[in-house]
């Protein structure tokens, strides 16, 4: 099955320019979502996980499974003041924008290994923000896992360059 024939194109998307990759016409399609889930825990499998990462909102849809699945705690990684407890906090730049994500500071211990779980990755500014929450924590990263790598705009190669692992299930060009 190619996952790619299950994403939509919008664009101009959230603003012209944009070409967004739209994984809800995955998600919808059983069959396309189990194998997306089935994909990113054979790219992980090679991995030393102790807890699953997501970043607010579409990795959790993907995450939540996955952590379900290897039977693994779920954390989450969300947008600014939405967790109610004391939280580590980073600020960072988006491709159309800047934005803050938290987790709550009990939520990672030192020296967990983290599986970051996310559905698509752009510029690598929200996926090194939540490596930040993460090594805030005195943990590390296990690796990345994006559903999609707009790979014209360098964020695997970001994260890859800083000594990250990374695996993509899909790339499209992201304009």
């Amino acid at each position: 099955m190619n996952l790619k024939d299950y994403i939509r194109s919008i664009p101009d998307y959230p603003k012209k320019g944009i070409l967004f990759r739209d994984i809800t016409t995955l998600i919808k399609d059983a069959d396309a979502f189990e194998e997306c889930i089935n994909q990113i825990i054979e790219r992980s499998k090679d991995y030393k996980i102790d807890k699953i990462a997501a970043i607010e909102s579409r990795g959790f849809v993907f995450a939540s499974a996955v952590s379900y699945l290897l039977k693994k705690p779920f954390i989450m990684f969300r947008k600014k003041n939405k967790l109610p407890a004391e939280t580590h906090s980073v600020d960072f730049q988006l491709e159309y924008g800047t934005a803050t994500i938290e987790v709550h500071k009990d939520s990672i211990d030192k020296d967990d290994s983290v599986l970051i779980i996310d559905d698509l990755i752009a510029t690598g500014g929200t996926a090194e923000a939540a490596a930040k929450l993460v090594e805030m924590s005195n943990a590390k990263i296990a690796a990345f896992v994006f559903a999609i790598n707009l790979f014209d705009l360098g964020g695997s190669d970001i994260l890859i360059k800083r000594g990250y692992k990374v695996e993509n299930l899909m790339d499209f060009p992201g304009h």
